[in-house]
């Protein structure tokens, strides 16, 4: 069961990513779903909260919110604020737990449009409940699980995967956060939000399938260090790659952000380690990285 500190940390989680997504699901389409399952009442009340607050871009368009839980006190707690919400906006409450998700989203009619599922999972992640998240391909998911979901993730075809194991104050751990997607765009978005609420409650990240299990301090200036040797094994692996494909890498294969991909290079480029095909300038997305031996 989630403490009181791991409930705040996935509710913040929560509205940051909505708050990138949500946007962009409706100016790429006129129906959006956001699903929420195995949530407390606070996370869902601040997830239509949320919704409320971005009532200009609603309007003319079409968002549904499912809350699937357990927890009696939904209707009431929720109540006040659908009241607030835009005509564009239905909220369905739903009984039981995160792994009716697919019933959910079926009865929705969320086929066709951007999907985004929040889920809290008490278990193990089933391909049934990622075929739902899915949604075609329009879906993406943000989880908490307890252990690595990458491989059932990257099996349900979300090809771009981030997982941390984020460790809180006093060492408490908080399980897994994975989240898939199709879209290097909200892949970034999410690693940004990881890292601002990190900095926020001050937890650590660590690679959920690091041997090592070494955690690394959210903090504006990162130890690099670890990055810059796991890009310097991913040029040995793989050869030559362009900057884009080595900031994806950091953001599928590490903790760290996209940005720290580009500080981290420039340092190795400094230390003579990786030479760019570029004499100088900003270090482009295109622009290829080489080992310099």
């Amino acid at each position: 069961m989630a403490t009181d500190r791991t409930t705040d940390f996935l509710r913040e989680l929560l509205v940051r990513q909505l708050t990138t997504w949500l946007p962009a699901a409706l100016r790429r389409s006129r129906r959006a779903t956001i699903a929420l399952a195995g949530t407390d009442a606070g996370s869902a009340e601040a997830a239509l909260r949320l919704v409320a607050a971005h009532r200009d871009q609603v309007r003319g368009r079409q968002v549904t919110v499912l809350v699937l839980a357990d927890s009696a006190a939904l209707p009431a707690r929720l109540g006040p604020i659908e009241a607030e919400l835009p005509a564009e906006v239905t909220v369905h409450l739903l009984s039981g737990d995160p792994y009716r998700l697919p019933v959910a989203v079926k009865a929705a009619g969320a086929a066709g449009a951007p999907l985004f599922s929040f889920v809290d999972l008490p278990g193990a992640v089933t391909p049934k409940l990622l075929a739902a998240a899915t949604n075609g391909r329009t879906g993406e998911v943000l989880l908490r699980t307890g252990d690595s979901a990458r491989d059932v993730l990257t099996a349900a075809g979300f090809n771009l995967v981030a997982e941390v194991a984020p460790v809180l104050p006093d060492g408490e751990a908080a399980g897994v956060i994975a989240f898939g997607s199709r879209s290097d765009r909200s892949l970034e978005a999410v690693r940004d939000a990881l890292w601002a609420v990190g900095a926020d409650v001050d937890v650590r990240y660590r690679d959920p399938q690091d041997p090592t299990g070494v955690a690394v301090d959210v903090v504006d200036d990162p130890d690099l260090e670890p990055l810059a040797r796991e890009l310097l094994a991913e040029l040995h692996r793989g050869g030559s790659r362009p900057v884009a494909d080595l900031r994806r890498h950091t953001l599928t294969a590490t903790v760290y952000r996209a940005a720290d991909a580009n500080r981290a290079l420039t340092g190795l480029l400094d230390s003579g380690d990786v030479r760019r095909d570029r004499e100088g300038g900003r270090l482009a997305g295109d622009e290829i990285i080489a080992l310099a031996r």
